[in-house]
């Protein structure tokens, strides 16, 4: 597994208050012994696989072209001696190895956390000039890439023409590093940069952050609101009275509509569950949804009476919020009330991605409930069933 990063050489509190969201930082090699967790040839085998976003970016006559995997195996030796870049998306859903390297933004919420993306690069490979709406961290695996970073950008920033990529029409780099195996790159939302492979063998692992725009996050909590409301849910003034002018809204009217849309937003339990399930909805399927034949709770509890360990599907997002009498938790969309006696367990499963079976486990039923539903909607399994 990836070692940790070196408390000597990175300080998450002085991260988090000097830089984060703030400016750029590299961070030299702060791993205790860094070793490059994916050879290119799977990386390659990854792109073949038809539930794995992958995309191919290659310099062209007229600019960098995009071709979207899976792609045949046969496809990588025709790209000939243009520069271009393999890119593939969450490749820690795939490779514990490349999991692993989450281990080193734990300081980070776990909500916040997106994915790992994973690119390899011939010499000269880029993907262009561009920003990003969210946090990313740049962790170089393989080779060298030299990384030019500009200024802020925002909406009204110049975009060059093109159908498949956010380019900048114009970058001023005012800062500049290669990086080496081992080096992190941070920068925060919207700065511009350019990234291109010096040498041979150049990969690079983007670990990147949620951002959900004010848009994404009211849309879809209306959607919400809106299904768990009635068609009897309505307007009412049964205290009436005669208006002077039928065609006036009358300020009563105002403060009764007004009135009834806040008491629906307002409310703040309601809002936190909303938020649990929809930042712990997946992204990508890997795993599928729920099982056909999922073990009831008494072969539940037996199999944690004999120690088998549970491991998450590596596609499932847990977290959890705290209550009065526990823990809410939220998995892949769904939320479970976890009371006091279950709560441990509910946090251990956030905290850890592999649990082992315990007697004491198997004697609660409230846990082997809870992980059987688990496990009935492809959330969790035991090892032994993979």
């Amino acid at each position: 597994m990836t070692p940790t990063l070196r408390a000597d050489a990175f300080d998450p509190a002085t991260f988090l208050r000097d830089h984060w969201q703030k400016s750029p930082l590299l961070i030299r090699n702060p791993w205790s012994a860094w070793r490059n967790p994916l050879d290119p040839d799977e990386l390659a085998g990854l792109a073949c696989e038809d539930d794995v976003e992958s995309r191919i970016v290659r310099q062209a006559k007229h600019g960098l072209k995009v071709e979207h995997g899976p792609f045949a195996e046969k496809r990588f030796a025709k790209l000939g001696k243009k520069p271009w870049t393999l890119l593939v998306q969450a490749v820690d859903q795939y490779v514990p190895e490349v999991a692993a390297l989450l281990d080193a933004v734990a300081f980070l919420p776990r909500w916040r956390i997106d994915d790992v993306m994973v690119s390899y690069a011939s010499p000269g490979g880029g993907v262009g000039a561009h920003f990003d709406q969210y946090d990313v961290f740049l962790v170089q695996g393989l080779g060298q890439r030299r990384w030019q970073v500009g200024g802020l950008c925002d909406a009204a920033t110049p975009l060059a023409p093109h159908d498949d990529l956010r380019l900048l029409a114009r970058f001023e780099p005012v800062e500049e590093w290669v990086l080496a195996p081992g080096d992190i790159l941070y920068l925060p939302p919207r700065v511009a940069h350019h990234g291109v492979a010096v040498g041979d063998d150049c990969m690079t692992y983007s670990i990147g952050c949620r951002a959900p725009s004010r848009a994404d996050l009211l849309g879809n909590w209306c959607d919400d609101l809106l299904a768990g409301l009635g068609d009897d849910d309505r307007y009412a003034d049964p205290g009436l009275a005669v208006q002077a002018d039928p065609g006036e809204i009358a300020p009563e009217a105002l403060a009764r509509v007004h009135a009834m849309l806040i008491k629906m937003v307002g409310d703040r339990d309601a809002f936190a569950r909303w938020f649990g399930r929809y930042t712990s909805e997946r992204k990508y399927g890997n795993g599928g949804g729920p099982r056909d034949h999922a073990p009831d709770v008494i072969t539940v509890r037996a199999r944690l009476a004999a120690g088998m360990r549970l491991r998450r599907n590596p596609a499932s997002r847990f977290a959890f919020s705290r209550a009065a009498d526990g823990v809410t938790l939220f998995v892949d969309g769904e939320s479970f009330d976890c009371p006091r006696g279950v709560a441990g367990l509910a946090e251990r499963l956030c905290a850890q991605s592999h649990l082992a079976g315990t007697k004491a486990l198997a004697r609660s039923g409230g846990a082997a409930s809870l992980i059987a539903e688990l496990i009935a909607q492809g959330s969790l399994t035991f090892d032994a069933d993979d």
